[in-house]
């Protein structure tokens, strides 16, 4: 146990003393846009996986690019210490889409470090907080620890896709193919966050999700408002009052059923998350808001933790460039998002949904559903932590649960 302190001693100054090195890649990788939403980037998602098992390669591991029906896996094992604890590793590579590209100050993918006033610096690119920072975080862990031990003190694999920002479509498949190979005794999820700058948490619990696209459409064409105003049906019209409709007065979602499986947090639990110092307020406030929008019976904290939400992500229809045109457009279309917790069944959320938006369709439109991936809510119900010689068991408690 000593011996193991010592190691991680020289191994925490050798990361400090090669911090910039570590940067140096990590841009190398946010530099490799990845969008995996975006057909048109579907060849810097394979640039970024063959880039990652090339870093793993460097560093000893048995790395490898597998093909999927969608964007590649990479693969990594180091076997060196194979009858000790299996860690199994995951990431993604892939990022979110940057637009509106307008909005930001520096080029996405041109990564930059920016100073606050009060003298912190943080990196600011695409795909820095999600999920490429922490995944390049575990792999110069890696990379330290060999260079200073020779090998790393348990048998580790590393699994990073490119399709998490998209709903992996193709991770399932591929666990199920490679179970035996891919099989270990614990698996570490990177793509969550600190609690504070220097308050770490164990992450419980994740909140799934449903993603649903909706096409509607009203006249054959686009026409002339001064034409057809008022006796034309406008999608746009049609469309916000279906979203509208989602939610009532009190901030609750109204689909039937859709609070099936939602069980309340604890009484203790809570207790535990009003010691945590949470402000919500100026959680708010640092966005530029003061008025919490969800469910009115419920802290902001409960609302971003444990609840269920219903979200509009983007709506488009008509014309949108510059100057004005007087139309009435013949399509309009939404995506949509829910986030499910505890034992919801995001078919059934998928189902209602739908129902709903035909419920309020008039008869002469048509509507066309796209779904974007409907995953459940996970949770775990205790931890294990272990020690030589000994084991600690922590229950689930407000400062370990997190649904995100």
């Amino acid at each position: 146990m000593v011996n193991a302190i010592a190691v991680l001693r020289d191994v925490l100054d050798h990361v400090d003393a090669n911090v910039s090195a570590s940067i140096d890649r990590l841009f190398n990788l946010l530099r490799i846009p990845g969008i995996s939403t975006d057909p048109d980037y579907r060849g810097s998602g394979t640039a970024a996986a063959d880039w990652l098992a090339s870093e793993l390669a460097n560093i000893g591991l048995d790395a490898s690019v597998r093909p999927t029906a969608g964007h590649p896996m990479v693969v990594g094992h180091d076997r060196a210490r194979d009858g000790s604890p299996h860690v199994l590793f995951y990431g993604h590579y892939d990022v979110q889409p940057v637009d509106p590209v307008e909005q930001w100050k520096t080029p996405p993918f041109d990564p930059v470090i920016t100073e606050r006033s009060d003298g912190s610096k943080f990196i600011t690119a695409r795909g820095a907080a999600d999920d490429k920072g922490q995944l390049m975080t575990f792999i110069e862990a890696c990379r330290a620890w060999k260079a200073v031990a020779g090998y790393l003190p348990i048998r580790v694999s590393l699994l990073f896709e490119g399709e998490e920002e998209a709903g992996s479509a193709n991770l399932t498949p591929f666990l199920e193919e490679n179970a035996e190979e891919l099989g270990a005794d614990i698996a570490l999820v990177c793509d969550t966050g600190m609690w504070s700058r220097k308050r770490p948490a164990i992450f419980m619990a994740l909140r799934g999700l449903v993603g649903q696209e909706i096409v509607l459409t009203a006249a054959n064409r686009d026409l002339h408002s001064g034409i057809f105003g008022s006796a034309a049906r406008n999608p746009i019209h049609i469309l916000v009052g279906i979203l509208a409709g989602l939610h009532d007065t009190s901030g609750r979602v109204t689909l039937p059923g859709f609070y099936d499986g939602v069980n309340e947090v604890p009484a203790e639990i809570k207790a535990q998350w009003a010691g945590l110092g949470f402000d919500g307020e100026e959680f708010l406030r640092k966005i530029g808001l003061s008025i919490p929008a969800g469910e009115v019976d419920r802290s902001v904290f409960e609302q971003i933790r444990s609840r269920p939400t219903f979200e509009v992500n983007g709506i488009t229809g008509g014309y949108g460039g510059p100057g004005f045109k007087a139309v009435i457009p013949s399509k309009a279309s939404a995506k949509v998002s829910f986030r499910l917790v505890g034992d919801q069944d995001p078919q059934k959320v998928v189902a209602t949904f739908q129902d709903f938006v035909l419920a309020h369709l008039p008869a002469d439109c048509t509507v066309e559903f796209i779904l974007h991936g409907a995953s459940r809510a996970l949770r775990f119900n205790m931890i294990t932590l272990v020690w030589p010689g000994r084991a600690r068991r922590l229950p689930m408690s407000g400062r370990l649960i997190r649904h995100s």
